[in-house]
């Protein structure tokens, strides 16, 4: 195997929510590359500003500011970019978002936006481009981004983790659907991840100056939960996107990849204060022992 695998040259990459955290560091990674991208973006700002970074990297960008909830502005933008370059090989379906909340007090419009942004807009650009890529005759791969909370019980977050669990399942059939015309669909689950909105910026510009600093509890929380012992960085979901777009991922289809410093599988075990691998409650009783 030689070093020139990786090389996305002549692809064409639409990413949905593409402008800030995950989405705009799967963009730039791919452009990184040698691909061409567009992405649907919210923010305009955010949108203008990945634009910007894609082309000076040398390829072409289409920015598209539009609701991924709005299953039409969706679909609307995969067929203008699929217009604008002529082909479509790459989807991301990044976009999503959370807030926490109890489920029994959740009225109706909560759990219909938190449907429409993490799951229906997925299946919106997912069925606009798969005909694209059918047509183009090269195959094509699908990249959704899912989350953790797909694969395990998630308090405060019910409905968040009934989407991500029917997109890890969505990855799965789809895989299988499309497997005959070459099209590759698989999935990436972060945990937590460094984005702008997980550290505050929810307006502007991507611009982590802003950003608010997590406390050192914080820190030292992060650490006793995450194996790795930190939260993840956006681009590193980036590179997995980049592989899975790839021929190095030439065989890998239907997979649900953790993206997660290993939280999924340490399956709720945590550090005490004596970094040993611990399961509540026995992780508090074996902190008083600790103590003098």
């Amino acid at each position: 195997m030689d070093g020139t695998v990786i090389d996305l040259t002549g692809k064409v990459v639409f990413v949905t929510g593409g402008g800030g955290g995950i989405g705009r560091s799967i963009a730039l990674c791919m452009a990184d590359m040698g691909a061409d991208v567009a992405i649907l973006e919210a923010i305009p700002e955010r949108c203008d500003q990945v634009a910007e970074l894609v082309e000076a990297r040398g390829r072409r960008a289409l920015c598209i500011a539009g609701n991924a909830m709005d299953a039409d502005v969706v679909q609307n933008a995969v067929a203008e970019a699929a217009r604008v370059f002529g082909r479509l090989d790459v989807l991301a379906n990044n976009v999503g978002g959370v807030s926490r909340r109890p489920f029994v007090d959740l009225a109706e419009k909560n759990w219909r936006r938190h449907i429409d942004l993490n799951l229906v807009s997925n299946l919106a650009a997912t069925q606009a481009a798969v005909p694209i890529m059918i047509e183009g005759g090269n195959g094509g791969s699908i990249i959704n981004v899912t989350s953790i909370e797909g694969s395990r019980a998630a308090p405060g977050y019910a409905v968040y983790a009934a989407c991500k669990a029917g997109l890890n399942n969505l990855t799965r059939t789809l895989a299988v659907e499309l497997a005959h015309h070459g099209i590759r669909v698989n999935a990436i689950a972060p945990d937590f991840t460094e984005t702008p909105g997980t550290r505050g910026q929810f307006a502007g510009p991507v611009d982590p100056a802003l950003w608010h600093r997590p406390t050192p509890q914080q820190e030292e929380a992060i650490r006793r939960r995450i194996p790795l012992g930190r939260a993840g960085i956006d681009e590193e979901c980036g590179r997995v996107a980049v592989f899975l777009a790839s021929e190095l991922a030439s065989y890998v289809t239907g997979t649900i990849i953790p993206v997660d410093g290993g939280t999924w599988a340490s399956g709720g075990w945590v550090r005490n204060d004596r970094d040993d691998w611990v399961l509540p409650p026995e992780a508090a009783s074996r902190t008083k022992e600790s103590q003098p």
